[in-house]
């Protein structure tokens, strides 16, 4: 089983604007959407376009909480989050007027009662088992808190997947994860320099690799995707052709595609253009990845 880890859902308001954001005045909307997310969340929903089942959990809380998770089982997810007794799941809101604005709740605060249920859930994974890490760590939180939940992993055979950013990464390195995918510039910065042609970026991923990762998925926009696998192979693709409508989101899909793809065949090179197709059915729909558009990517690349 696939298991998603989402350390502070929120509950996205979109709202659009037919003309630009005017501070100070009154501003009516034109049209409005609530979008369910966080980026574990956003990998369970594309696994589920797959055909892959997984479990997502996290913390939740409040009414806003509540709302989540149904709307969620009505999406045909399977969720097991811990509740909070106090706060509230935060509420993102996104207002698109020409340009991009945005205002990010910050979330609950997590209790260490909450992270000890949730390692409590975490204690039934086992052998062949995924666990999808994705993400910053909210600030009520350690940010040792990947590698605590590792650690507690460790020799059970449970496949992790971690997608974060510089030390969150770099830190979980030792406890061997299957797969961690940062971007192009991600890496670079883990290295201390701009990465700019395959060769140093397959270094870069060696790297990585002998520090304890044992495959590196760089995800590098439209220039596509390279993978150095486990067994020392370098995998390139490129990007199927469309007009990027939206990045959020993206990450999220490729990491959910490479997983299935994985499950599915034990081929890493399948695994990889899974994951690409994907990633750019997110980037080049308004929402998730659907099947369909998946369908139709996966006969291009």
């Amino acid at each position: 089983m696939i298991y998603t880890v989402t350390f502070n859902p929120a509950i996205d308001y979109v709202v659009r604007l037919d003309a630009p954001l005017e501070v100070g005045e009154v501003n009516r909307a034109k049209g409005e959407d609530c979008v369910l997310g966080g980026k574990g969340i956003n990998v369970s929903g594309v696994l589920a376009q797959l055909g892959c089942g997984s479990v997502a959990l996290g913390f939740v809380a409040g009414e806003t909480g509540a709302w989540l998770e149904r709307g969620l089982a009505a999406q045909g997810l399977k969720t097991d989050f811990v509740h909070l007794e106090q706060g509230m799941t935060r509420i993102n809101v996104k207002i698109k007027a020409g340009q991009e604005t945005e205002l990010n709740g910050a979330g609950p605060d997590i209790p260490e009662s909450a992270m000890q249920e949730l390692e409590k859930k975490l204690d039934s994974l086992n052998e062949d088992d995924i666990l999808i890490l994705a993400g910053s760590i909210p600030a009520s939180l350690s940010q040792d808190t990947y590698e605590r939940l590792l650690a507690r992993l460790q020799g059970r055979g449970v496949r992790a997947v971690v997608d974060a950013t510089r030390d969150l990464l770099v830190n979980v390195l030792q406890y061997h994860p299957f797969l961690i995918k940062p971007n192009n510039h991600e890496l670079g910065e883990i290295v201390g320099r701009v990465l700019t042609t395959d060769e140093e970026i397959i270094a870069a991923a060696r790297t990585l690799q002998q520090k304890g990762a044992r495959n590196v998925l760089v995800s590098m926009a439209g220039d596509g995707a390279l993978l150095v696998d486990e067994n020392g192979e370098v995998h390139r693709i490129g990007c199927p052709k469309g007009k990027v409508v939206n990045s959020v989101g993206a990450g999220d899909s490729m990491v959910a595609g490479f997983v299935a793809g994985w499950m599915k065949t034990r081929s890493y090179s399948f695994a990889l253009r899974l994951g690409t197709a994907c990633g750019s059915a997110t980037a080049f729909s308004l929402g998730l990845a659907t099947k369909e558009k998946i369908d139709e990517l996966m006969k291009e690349i």
